[in-house]
């Protein structure tokens, strides 16, 4: 079995920082933790960290496109492998590859793919997000409503299958109605709300069908206001749902993102990235449905200057958070990693460093800045920590 040693660590297991541990790895997993001398002899390789930061890794729960690829556009485990290839110098450890709004065929593609993906073993993958078509034309965002339509019987087993690994289906509940939540919850899917002009009423009444996360919240929903609370405001008040957010500056306004964060229950507030092809690429602009998207101010817009997605990485989400929101940075981790394996149901086996664990880790400068990430106990190591 696969063995290393990872020595003279600080370790921040999820909870809190022990100055000074010794951490071992078989197999995939974590085996021990312990400030007691290990012989490095016992296992295949060592490293002695020299008090680096070891944290559980990151989790994007919406990942687009990365290094110069986008899923919608060729949905294939070559795909989803650039796509992670690209993440996980900034820290992202596992995500869901996103399929943006698309025609019955390359949603089938797209659920195929991350099937293989998975059977292949591609480092991170944890499942799919399928974001539409099931969505509401009032705020389609860089969507092409064209394809926006019901769920279509067959797509029940399609998406609730556990060949797919977690699925999160954002949906627009004022036309997907609770008994059809309540029939993706039932198949295992996670349901979010997004893309939207639900009343607040109409989110309560998907919460209590089962719904119970928000996809990039304030963008594409009714906001929130003094007499209509809306989508925003249905997400603020319920204490039992998660919520994504985009934390670029662009997306959400700072104060926004401090207000949102300290409103919601400790635990709930989830960062993503909403990357798309230039994350990790040495490239500024690719090509969408015919237009340029190009990085601009730090995001994507649209020749029109409409968002497009976001050019923003996990680490840097973290970094961005704890300032936004006053937050201290471990907070901002947990936000990136426990929360979102939480969000997934994994929290028993991602988002902490612990024994039985995933060895799933990285490795951060006093900058907060990844040296090296672990994806199951395979390292990769970086040069120069990426910003």
């Amino acid at each position: 079995m696969a063995s290393e040693a990872l020595l003279n660590a600080r370790v921040f297991d999820g909870e809190q920082v022990f100055p000074c541990l010794n951490v071992t790895l078989r197999d995939g997993r974590i085996e021990r933790m312990t400030s007691e001398s290990v012989d490095p002899v016992a296992y295949a390789s060592s490293l002695d960290l020299g008090g680096g930061l070891l944290a559980p890794g990151l989790i994007d729960l919406q990942v687009n496109g990365g290094g110069g690829v986008m899923f919608n556009q060729a949905p294939s485990v070559a795909t989803i492998r650039a796509m992670g290839d690209a993440h996980r110098p900034f820290g992202t450890t596992g995500f869901l590859p996103t399929l943006i709004s698309d025609s019955r065929e390359q949603l089938a593609r797209g659920v195929q793919a991350v099937r293989d993906a998975i059977a292949e073993g591609v480092p991170g993958v944890l499942g799919i997000h399928v974001e539409g078509p099931f969505l509401n034309t009032d705020f389609c965002g860089i969507h092409d409503a064209g394809f926006f339509r019901d769920i279509e019987e067959e797509e029940f087993d399609l998406l609730g299958s556990a060949e797919n690994g977690r699925t999160v289906v954002t949906v627009a509940p004022e036309t997907v109605g609770p008994e059809s939540i309540r029939r993706l919850v039932s198949r295992g899917v996670i349901v979010a709300g997004g893309h939207s002009a639900a009343t607040f009423e109409q989110v309560q009444a998907a919460l209590q069908a089962g719904l119970c996360g928000f996809t990039h919240l304030f963008n594409a929903m009714t906001p929130l206001g003094s007499r209509e609370p809306g989508m925003v405001g249905a997400a603020l008040a319920d204490e039992r749902s998660w919520m994504g957010i985009i934390a670029d500056g662009q997306h959400v306004h700072p104060a926004s993102f401090s207000v949102a964060v300290a409103a919601k229950k400790r635990g709930q507030s989830v960062l993503v990235t909403d990357g798309m092809a230039t994350v990790g690429w040495d490239q500024d602009a690719f090509e969408w449905n015919g237009q340029t998207v190009t990085v601009s101010d730090g995001c994507c817009r649209l020749p029109d200057g409409r968002l497009a997605g976001s050019n923003l990485n996990m680490i840097a989400a973290v970094r961005n958070a704890a300032r936004f929101a006053r937050i201290d940075r471990l907070e901002a981790l947990r936000m990136a990693s426990l929360y979102p394996a939480r969000a997934l149901g994994l929290d028993r086996e991602l988002g902490r460093i612990e024994p039985g664990f995933r060895a799933s880790m990285i490795e951060l400068d006093e900058g907060f800045r990844v040296r090296r990430s672990w994806i199951d106990g395979a390292m990769e190591a970086y040069e120069e920590a990426f910003h």
